[in-house]
């Protein structure tokens, strides 16, 4: 064959010349000598004319428009840095700057105690199901499981992997629609904690109050992922707080684990490295390589928090939001309906259905058409579902409010 090896034949013998390189220095000349052009190159994004939706979506979910702006003005060059954040080294000082400032505001927020390391991690926190009893726990030690929801379900039977988990109270028989009375259940006296989802997702159901361990020696430890940062919380009740920050502080790909100092240093041997608490807290969460631009991310959202007057002022917001959509529900005269017990409904997932079963595809094609997206239920539950996270405007709930009544009265 007479062309080049470099080159390419295709099914019609077609070739494609060999590229050849040129010299580097000819590169560095364009970097470096100004333009002859008469007019500088630039590349520029041409300015969107679609409408953004009402994202009504349980996780990655909706994320502030001011702090996408935010990102968006930033991403080709962070504050003069001449990189963008997805450029930088983990281990530079512009990453170190956002990293701890961003464990600064998230302390401010939740008023997090100095005995807690605050980890961002990896994994979502599906992978904390296994870390939790692999850095707490050996194989025989006891731990009590209280179970509302489906992913509460999920981390007590990862944790049948790596100890004696128990469920002390499960309210699967009653579809997952209530949290129970604390003296409703027996803890085991010597369980080395108490697991608790404290929103689930899924379900719709949310603790308002939290259990305190039988154990005076346990801790309790709490799956926070959908309703992290959007109300005060008291840290110091709890041994660990984890949660996947796609829901209401980022987007996927960060899981920030708070936890008390003195849990941290008893991982079993067989604990992988990455799911060894000790190794993080060592290292500032920069073991390896972080989510950087989600951690980055993350930030922002959590200054935008502070800049709204803080997690007591951003809860006022949530409640209004979540009152007038469950007021619309339950004065709909049956026509919607929300299986779950009026105390214990969440702020941030609320699920229904309709009296009427086969107009809820319609429903969410109707809504689809008119910007609101994403209500569709999840697929072990049916029926619709609109999570109302943080960055849910108070005028996309009123704008599905609206929509609901309009429906109601063409199909009731």
């Amino acid at each position: 064959m007479s062309a080049s090896t470099n080159s390419l034949l295709l099914g019609n013998q077609t070739q494609i010349p060999s590229f050849k390189p040129k010299p580097i220095s000819q590169y560095l000349l364009h970097l470096t000598k100004p333009s002859t052009r008469t007019k500088p190159l630039s590349i520029r994004c041409a300015a969107s004319t679609t409408e953004r939706v009402i994202n009504f979506a349980a996780g990655p979910a909706a994320l502030p428009e001011n702090v996408l702006l935010k990102a968006q003005s930033e991403l080709y060059n962070w504050r003069g840095s001449g990189m963008s954040v997805m450029e930088m080294s983990h281990r530079g000082k512009e990453f170190l700057s956002i990293i701890q400032k961003a464990e600064s505001d998230l302390r401010h927020l939740l008023e997090i105690p100095p005995e807690y390391s605050v980890l961002f991690l990896q994994g979502g926190a599906t992978t904390q199901f296994a870390a939790l009893p692999l850095n707490l726990c050996k194989p025989e030690d006891p731990v009590d499981y209280v179970v509302t929801g489906s992913w509460g379900d999920k981390a007590f039977k990862e944790a049948q992997k790596y100890c004696n988990p128990k469920v002390v109270w499960s309210g699967k028989a009653e579809k997952y629609t209530k949290v129970p009375s604390f003296d409703g259940f027996e803890q085991t006296p010597h369980a080395k904690y108490l697991h608790i989802c404290a929103n689930e997702t899924i379900h719709g159901v949310e603790f308002k109050n939290y259990p305190v361990p039988k154990n005076p020696n346990g801790v309790l430890i709490a799956d926070m992922s959908s309703n992290f940062c959007s109300k005060p919380v008291d840290v110091s009740k709890f041994g660990v707080i984890y949660a996947g920050a796609q829901k209401n502080v980022g987007p996927s790909g960060v899981t920030i684990v708070i936890i008390r100092k003195d849990l941290i240093g008893n991982a079993r041997d067989v604990t992988p490295v990455m799911l060894d608490y000790k190794i993080h807290d060592e290292n500032s969460s920069l073991y390896n390589t972080p989510p950087c631009f989600g951690i980055y991310m993350c930030g922002l959202v959590f200054d935008d928090l502070l800049a709204q007057g803080g997690l007591k002022e951003v809860e006022k917001k949530n409640q209004r939001k979540a009152k007038i959509l469950y007021d619309a529900i339950d004065e709909s005269r049956g026509f919607f309906r929300c299986p779950v017990e009026k105390s214990v409904r969440s702020l941030m997932n609320v699920p229904f259905t309709l009296e009427k079963s086969e107009l809820e595809a319609e429903f969410i094609k109707e809504a689809a058409k008119e910007k609101m997206v994403q209500l569709k239920g999840h697929r072990s539950v049916g029926g619709m579902r609109a999570s109302i996270y943080n960055a849910m405007p108070l005028a996309g709930v009123e704008k599905l409010v609206a929509f609901m009544k309009e429906f109601q009265a063409r199909h009731a």
